[in-house]
């Protein structure tokens, strides 16, 4: 999997980093449909599953280099450095976005959702019983999905560390939105908006010279919630990475159906015309997060009227379609030129 990269190729994986990072954070859009559109979803999952016993020896015996590039080191740090500045970049201005552009970004979303649908299934030829069942089965779980009810917040350390490993499929799993499950699990604002924003109060105290958080329980409460839900993400990711590695290598055509239909079913989350349900107390009181603004529940979806609103959200679906296919054309240039 280890190849030669130009500098255009690696700013293009911190780019795309940029890209799962943001989808990541957004719910009902999956980081792994990122992965798997821009071409680089199998090797992210080889890269993974490297992360091993070998690895961990060879990092305890001090060959620093030999740890490296066994787990394919050079490409998981430049997608992971993309995560890391969006948290801070990219997904600060969706948030901007989703607030003041709902429809039209959702939009965008659903169009790139219906051009992956397009990417995963225009070479797909072994079609059969058990992958068109297979499509069915991941259609039927993405749609249920949509449809639960959420959880209250919970911030036991071993539930947190549960969100973790279960926040993490969104990036291994393409069509399952792991933000979307921490909101039906209840700790989506706890863990990608409280816990964060403390991090990043953190980080500016610590620069300003200013260690007055140490002494606030406040703030260590929500560094700790953090430090567990990374964690568990971690042990998530490369314990799902194993399991989807054996199971592409094994049953290929049966996984890549299945997540085809995850992709397919995630069109009910991401469906642009719909009202976002905020999270009310028994008295129909609003409940706000650390930062007073409202928390999101659940979605209300409904069809679109005739207007020129919805003739530009269609407009953004078809933006949103390009933008795939745009990847796929470079994805496809990138290989010949490697190949």
């Amino acid at each position: 999997m280890q190849s030669t990269r130009t500098f255009t190729d690696k700013l293009f994986l911190v780019i795309k980093g940029l890209g799962m990072g943001a989808a990541n954070k957004v719910p009902g859009v999956s980081g792994g449909v990122v992965a798997f559109v821009a071409g680089f979803y199998e090797e992210f999952i080889y890269s993974l599953q490297k992360v091993n016993g070998k690895a961990f020896k060879l990092l305890i015996n001090g060959r620093f280099k030999s740890f490296f590039r066994y787990i394919n080191g050079r490409f998981l740090s430049l997608l992971f450095l993309g995560m890391i500045v969006s948290y801070f970049s990219v997904s600060k201005i969706l948030d901007y976005l989703i607030i003041h552009y709902e429809l039209y970004v959702w939009s965008v979303f659903f169009g790139m959702i219906i051009g992956s649908i397009y990417y995963i299934g225009k070479d797909f030829d072994d079609w059969c019983n058990k992958t068109i069942v297979s499509v069915c089965i991941g259609i039927l779980i993405g749609i249920s999905i949509s449809f639960l009810d959420p959880a209250t917040e919970n911030d036991n350390l071993w539930f947190v560390f549960f969100c973790g490993m279960i926040s993490v499929t969104g990036m291994t799993l393409p069509g399952f939105s792991g933000s979307f499950i921490l909101i039906l699990l209840g700790n989506y604002v706890l863990l990608l908006v409280d816990s964060v924003n403390a991090l990043y109060d953190t980080v500016f105290d610590v620069f300003t010279g200013d260690f007055s958080f140490v002494s606030n329980p406040e703030r260590i409460r929500m560094l700790k919630v953090l430090a567990v839900f990374t964690l568990g993400s971690v042990a998530g990711l490369v314990s799902f990475s194993h399991i989807l590695n054996y199971v592409l290598k094994h049953y290929r055509n049966i996984t890549l159906s299945l997540l085809m239909g995850f992709i397919i079913g995630s069109l009910g989350v991401v469906w642009p015309w719909k009202e976002t349900i905020y999270k009310a107390s028994e008295n129909s009181t609003l409940i706000l997060d650390s930062r007073g603004e409202k928390i999101i529940e659940n979605y209300s979806r409904y069809l679109p009227e005739i207007q020129s609103e919805t003739f530009i959200a269609i407009a953004y679906i078809l933006l949103g379609i390009i933008i795939v296919l745009a990847l796929e054309w470079y994805g496809q240039k990138t290989r010949k030129l490697n190949g």
